[in-house]
């Protein structure tokens, strides 16, 4: 799934494509994509000139005059192309077109077709389920260590199932969870309340450094993701855990192994990360 570095490189990608683009018509291919009624969502958009591109967390947000905005979420596999004419032979599994005045389109393609887009009153975006309980934005003056430690301090749960839990910091994913564990050396079956003032602000501040840092390699490409303007990401060269199972850990030369945390895979080194099952903090 793209993680909040995938979803920026897309964002910064359509703005410099679409904006100003106004839509002539659009074509549903997969219905479930478009949540509510179809031909509202059509009547709603065209015509529409596309303002700019926001973001929030892992949502993609359309914005549009008169208050509307349409909000996208890519989930596991989605993404978008623009292509200059609209006879163009399409992309397995394409979704949704958008056609644009100018002659070129906007196409939303989805393997899994998980991906889904929703129109909401811009003023009321924080209502709109899939936003409304979103923590911080990690990469703002918003995500700050007192405010971090305090919602920590809150959950018992793993520290690994608390930062993907999204009303704790908005757009961790399994990559960046275990790859800033292993960078703050912590184990990621650790209690959330469990860690200390020094663990907390050094997650705090890689969680920063890596976001940033795989946004300035294009995110991380494993399989599918790549950006709107069709490049892959370069991150995964640059992981440390993710993807290494099996290989020495970079440290300490610890082989990484791989365990389940609710559900997840998830990917650390026993001997840098270590479980204290008997701290408490106060």
């Amino acid at each position: 799934m793209p993680e909040l570095p995938e979803v920026e490189i897309v964002r910064r990608g359509l703005n410099r494509l679409v904006i100003g683009k106004t839509i002539s018509a659009i074509d549903i291919l997969w219905d479930k994509t478009v949540n509510g009624s179809h031909d509202e969502f059509k009547k709603r958009l065209i015509g529409r000139t596309i303002a700019r591109i926001d973001r929030r967390g892992k949502y993609l947000l359309f914005r549009f005059n008169d208050n509307l905005t349409m909000v996208s979420h890519l989930r596991m596999e989605g993404h978008y192309q623009l292509v200059q004419k609209i006879d163009e032979p399409f992309m397995k599994h394409t979704c949704v077109t958008f056609t644009f005045t100018d002659g070129t389109q906007l196409r939303y393609i989805d393997s899994r077709k998980f991906g889904r887009m929703d129109l909401i009153a811009t003023d009321e975006q924080d209502s709109f389920k899939g936003l409304a309980k979103l923590g911080p934005e990690p990469l703002t003056d918003n995500f700050d260590v007192p405010d971090f430690a305090r919602t920590l301090r809150r959950h018992h749960k793993p520290i690994k199932t608390t930062l993907l839990d999204q009303t704790t910091v908005a757009g961790i994913g399994n990559i960046y969870a275990d790859e800033t564990l292993w960078m703050s050396y912590i184990h990621p079956l650790q209690p959330a309340d469990t860690l200390t003032d020094d663990e907390i602000k050094l997650l705090h501040d890689n969680i920063i450094k890596e976001l940033k840092l795989s946004i300035a390699k294009g995110g991380t490409t494993f399989h599918s993701f790549i950006g709107a303007d069709g490049k892959q990401g370069e991150f995964q060269h640059d992981l440390h855990v993710y993807n290494h199972v099996g290989e020495p850990c970079e440290r300490c030369g610890t082989t990484i192994v791989k365990i389940k945390v609710n559900q997840r895979g998830t990917s650390f080194c026993p001997h840098c990360q270590v479980l204290y099952k008997d701290r408490i903090v106060r």
